[in-house]
């Protein structure tokens, strides 16, 4: 029995777990790795492994850096079935859909400033038709309902809290006799968050993959967070600015919609009109009216009603055509476009970056965390120049960041998380973080008691 760590190693993107059990290859994960754009093609396709010898997928949830690199592997050749819960399996199939359209677009946009400067083009990652693919092959399961994905597993969905339809993943695993749990968590949600239940926490493994996003540090109270968001939405349109929100099209821009309406509602701050400029927002809010499951009592209630504060919203408008995205670049009065992706890198978040950077009176609102090397993260940093599409912009707006809007889980859930399979757990793996917070929690877990931490390299194997 083994796992091998062929990506969020090292690193918080690219979620890619491959279990070999019972001379069959389970694989947990398939997410886009997320970085220097030379570096990130090369890694997102080419696989360590052939996938045409994995026999089943499981995926945790439908964010890109877990789930956005499945149209490579089955081009590659996999023809199993992706086992995902059902709300994952209808967002899923809408985002992947984008991720394709997406990456057409960038390349062809890119491949116009390439064709000006005398260099060959480039080709698509992939392609919306490759998505498409993906989407006939998803299974979808339950909550805590039990399924076999390959021999000698059984496997059950737990609530996550993260994203619509997100899971930790219990594997009940029987190999030569020997039984063992192993928990893969995905992305821990956390607690009082708005729209999803609160994520169920493990109490027994045997072994546990966890993530570490956030291990050094703590998340403030959603309150504050929502406090902060409003003194920055309210200072940048009464200076007459747009703030410009790149958030991840599922979670994070139902969560800000709803503080924006909350805000607007009470009159803590002027009412201007609120922009979701992403067509898979679009879309994954009609998935979301079909998923009550995965509401707390509140929402469902507000659903019900047909009055969801992320859903019903005087001053909000989906743009949906590109015509109507460019034509909010061309105005000059207050207002707030959130746009995807959350980390800056595709889409058309990066046209309203480039439009709007060089006004001070505007702000870039950074809500999520971000990865190296990406624009969002470059913004996060302060960098007074940037590059978007090959050509340079200075940076004269006021850049905003609110971590605690994401919607990860901070130290203490972390450590919470990992120590409520203290008197079970033989060995923790870290991923989906990077070294510093990973080594943070790591001390913060031996303190509990907790010695068997262990923070694997990338294509690291590890023997259960």
């Amino acid at each position: 029995m083994r796992i091998n760590f062929h990506g969020a190693a090292h690193t918080v993107t690219g979620s890619q777990h491959l279990l070999e059990i019972n001379g069959h290859k389970l694989l947990l994960d398939c997410g886009l790795y997320q970085g220097k754009r030379a570096e990130s093609y090369e890694r997102n396709t080419s696989f360590r492994y052939d996938p045409r010898s994995v026999d089943a997928v499981i995926l945790s949830h439908a964010h890109i850096d877990h789930a956005g690199n499945l149209p490579n592997l089955v081009k590659q050749g996999y023809e199993g079935a992706i086992h995902v819960t059902h709300a994952t399996r209808d967002i899923s199939t809408v985002m992947l859909a984008d991720s394709g359209r997406i990456q057409e677009s960038d390349a062809e946009f890119v491949n116009r400033k390439r064709a000006e400067r005398g260099e060959d083009p480039i080709e698509p990652l992939y392609t919306e038709a490759d998505a498409e693919e993906v989407a006939g092959m998803f299974a979808g399961a339950h909550y805590e309902g039990a399924f076999e994905p390959i021999p000698g597993v059984v496997a059950r969905f737990f609530e996550a809290g993260h994203i619509l339809g997100s899971a930790g993943v219990s594997l009940e695993i029987e190999e030569k006799g020997r039984k063992i749990h192993l928990w893969f968590s995905g992305d821990i949600g956390r607690f009082k968050l708005p729209l999803l239940r609160d994520p169920v926490l493990p109490t027994h493994a045997d072994y546990m993959i966890m993530e570490c996003t956030y291990g050094d540090k703590k998340h403030n109270d959603p309150q504050m967070a929502f406090d902060e968001f409003q003194t920055v939405v309210k200072r940048t349109v009464e200076r007459g600015g747009k703030v410009i929100v790149p958030a991840f099209a599922v979670g994070r821009t139902q969560e800000i919609v709803y503080h924006l309406n909350q805000m607007m509602f009470e009159g803590d701050v002027p009412r201007v009109p609120v922009y979701v400029d992403s067509p898979l927002a679009v879309r994954a809010s009609d998935v979301f009216k079909q998923h009550l499951e995965c509401f707390d009592e509140e929402t469902k209630k507000f659903v019900q009603e047909s009055r969801h504060p992320a859903l019903d919203f005087k001053m909000l408008t989906y743009t949906r055509s590109v015509e109507e995205s460019k034509a909010l670049n061309e105005r000059t009065d207050p207002m707030v476009i959130i746009s995807a992706s959350g980390m800056a890198e595709t889409g058309r978040i990066l046209h309203h970056i480039k439009n709007n950077i060089e006004n001070p009176r505007n702000t870039i609102c950074i809500v999520s965390w971000q990865a190296p090397y990406t624009l969002g993260r470059r913004l996060a940093d302060r960098e007074p120049e940037v590059r978007i599409f090959g050509e340079s912009y200075k940076r004269k707006c006021d850049v905003a960041t609110i971590g605690g809007l994401s919607g990860h889980a901070g130290q203490d859930l972390l450590v919470r998380y990992a120590t409520g399979v203290k008197g079970s757990v033989k060995d923790i793996f870290l991923v989906h973080g990077e070294e510093k917070q990973a080594m943070t929690l790591k001390g913060l877990l031996k303190g509990q008691g907790l010695d068997r931490v262990h923070y694997p390299d990338m294509h690291e194997s590890a023997e259960l």
